[in-house]
């Protein structure tokens, strides 16, 4: 750290300044930012500001003439304004320097997210800070902040526009953005993640204001290492990384699949505590294959086709390489919605050498599974005892698959292979089996089961006749009402967990669900749904939301110090989010408990993860914390503000 009176101080943080200290030549003031670090400790309350760094940089500014222009130093521009830098001078075509001064006080403290409080700083703060005449004589409280907040985001009757209010929020006043979030998780959720983050994505260009993460394109090959360095933040946690060609249900947007990085961080902090600064949301832009984008004037990305082969497995190692050198071996890497075709083969090449997560595979089959242990309380018996059928071989459905065919293997002593038996898959092409397994891809052929070919979903209900049905297509309104009424012939509550996101490819309806069950269906799905009354009786379903699962499986990562992700982790996962539905819950049609109480249920999550990593060897976090829950709730980020001295 650099310190102004020349000694290293842990409050200041620089950026920009290391070469000019050693090779500046120009009269003007040092590039600097002095401002309390961002990764100060939960606790401390008093965040040293700097007050008097300007006239510090000020006095001890060489006389050396600026090397831009020669301009006199003491010349002036309109009204007698000083021309500091030369800018006023130069002609088009000359090249200037964006020298910019900020210090924790005044306007640029008001322009820094980290920091500001808005009409929250108190009298003591505004004379010690500069801040007299720049804000209203008014002092309000967060809790007040919050509550006009969300009295002006509920007037928007667009969810775009609402989207947009809270982005403008988190640029603008990071702890209130939080704050907010925490506070309504259950109404904002649906604003800042799915579904309306795919809408965000899909017009991402046209609402694009400022980076908010990094874009490291093709361009960058071979410098990733550097771009990296840019990021202001130096202990990074948590990586989420997309490469845009599969985002939900929508396709390849490219670059534009920024907007799911960010979501997902958002919520690695609200729900699961992990400081903002230590999140850094990342696309990797190879092009796109999307038409409609390339030819789209607003678009941000690459404007080539989607790259492939070694051109594009090269990047992404720099790219994995590069984090591992920067951040170190516990940095979490969350690959988000790749297509099939990289997403199982990134997690099988990393696997082993980095810490990484893939949330559309893991994460999916984590909830999902927790779901399914939840209903066995309405329908009886155990997994094994059930059959199950996937609409969808992706990602998704194989990644299900494969947990719920592990749970099976460890509660009953059956070999995996037999436990796959009892789940079967359909594809674009029909059900999965054992005639087509020289034209299947690797990841399908593991649920191939000798069984005569069936063309289509409804004939493979009728023939499989399964107890849970699971639809991960992104085929919107597959489970027509005869593929309803077939599951409801077979079983007095059948399981149907509609998960396509957003809610425009969700397989069916909560409403078409129930009323075509006749009320009998056990429904939960991946968007959410308005609660639904039939014959009476209001029936809410529930949401399979990743988000219940990934903030807390991170956190349980960070705090046990994991180097890598082991399948028994993601069982422990689902048995603690299993646990935290209540009879209640599951009376009112509920799979999952209240999302009002994330904060809590991710603590509990993060403690089973983080206890099955010490059992497992992989935890470097010595000694064991004797109570892992409360160790996990006292590292989550607080947002409230802190008192300015």
């Amino acid at each position: 750290m650099f310190s102004l009176n020349g000694s290293s101080s842990p409050c200041i943080s620089v950026y920009g300044v290391s070469k000019s200290l050693t090779r500046r030549k120009i009269g003007a003031p040092l590039v600097v930012a002095a401002a309390a670090s961002s990764n100060r400790s939960q606790g401390d309350g008093n965040v040293v500001l700097m007050e008097n760094a300007l006239n510090v940089v000020r006095e001890n500014a060489p006389a050396a003439p600026s090397p831009v222009t020669e301009k006199d130093s003491k010349s002036g521009v309109g009204g007698g304004v000083e021309d500091f830098y030369g800018e006023d001078d130069v002609s088009a075509d000359q090249n200037v320097t964006p020298w910019a001064v900020t210090v924790a006080s005044g306007y640029p403290l008001l322009r820094d997210p980290r920091y500001n409080k808005g009409l929250s700083f108190n009298e003591k703060e505004r004379d010690g800070h500069f801040l007299r005449g720049l804000l209203p004589p008014v002092v309000i409280s967060q809790e007040l902040q919050v509550k006009k907040m969300m009295h002006n985001i509920r007037q928007y009757q667009v969810p775009l526009q609402r989207y947009m209010a809270m982005m403008d929020l988190q640029e603008r006043n990071e702890r209130l953005f939080y704050k907010l979030l925490i506070d309504n998780v259950e109404e904002l959720l649906p604003v800042v993640y799915t579904p309306t983050v795919g809408e965000a994505c899909q017009k991402y260009g046209s609402i694009f204001r400022q980076p908010q993460g990094l874009f490291i394109s093709l361009k960058e090959k071979g410098q990733i290492l550097d771009v990296l360095k840019n990021w202001p933040e130096k202990k990074i946690q948590v990586i989420v990384v997309t490469d845009g060609e599969r985002i939900l249900g929508l396709g390849d947007l490219g670059c534009q699949g920024m907007g799911i990085p960010v979501g997902k961080l958002s919520l690695y902090t609200a729900l699961g505590g992990i400081r903002p600064s230590e999140c850094l949301p990342v696309t990797i832009d190879v092009g796109t294959n999307n038409e409609q984008l390339l030819n789209d004037e607003f678009y941000i990305g690459l404007r080539r086709k989607r790259a492939t082969g070694q051109e594009y497995a090269e990047l992404l190692h720099e790219f994995m390489c590069a984090v591992k050198q920067i951040y170190g071996e516990k940095v979490i890497i969350q690959f988000e919605d790749f297509a099939n075709h990289n997403a199982f083969d990134l997690l099988a090449k990393y696997g082993s050498t980095h810490l990484v997560f893939n949330d559309d595979i893991q994460g999916t089959a984590s909830v999902v599974l927790a779901g399914l242990m939840a209903a066995l309380k309405l329908v009886g018996g155990t997994l094994a005892d059930h059959s199950f059928l996937f609409l969808g071989a992706g990602e998704a459905g194989t990644g299900i698959a494969d947990l719920i065919a592990l749970q099976i293997s460890k509660q009953t002593g059956a070999p995996l292979e037999e436990a796959r038996r009892k789940i079967w898959l359909v594809d674009s092409k029909g059900l999965i089996v054992r005639s087509r397994i020289d034209s299947l891809q690797h990841f399908k052929r593991p649920w191939a089961h000798e069984h005569e070919p069936v063309n289509n979903l409804l004939d493979a209900v009728k023939a499989i006749k399964p107890t849970v049905l699971i639809g991960s297509s992104g085929a919107g309104r597959t489970f027509t009402k005869e593929v309803v009424q077939a599951m409801s012939s077979y079983n007095e509550k059948p399981v149907i967990l509609a998960l396509s996101n957003p809610t425009s490819q969700s397989e069916c309806t909560a409403e078409e669900a129930y009323m075509w069950s006749e009320g009998r269906a056990i429904f939960a799905s991946g968007s959410p749904f308005a609660p639904v009354e039939y014959n009476d009786k209001l029936y809410a379903s529930g949401q399979s939301n990743n988000a219940y699962i990934f903030p807390g499986f991170g956190l349980g990562l960070i705090i046990s110090g994991a180097i890598r992700v082991h399948d028994d982790m993601l069982l422990a996962a689902s048995e603690a989010l299993a646990a935290q539905v209540s009879q209640e819950n599951l009376e009112k049609g509920l799979l999952y408990p209240p999302f009002a109480n994330i904060r809590k249920i991710s603590a509990q999550i993060a403690a089973k993860v983080a206890a099955k990593a010490y059992e497992l060897g992989l935890a470097t976090r010595l000694p064991q914390p004797q109570n892992l829950v409360e160790y996990a709730e006292s590292s989550m980020y607080s947002p409230k503000y802190h008192n300015y001295r």
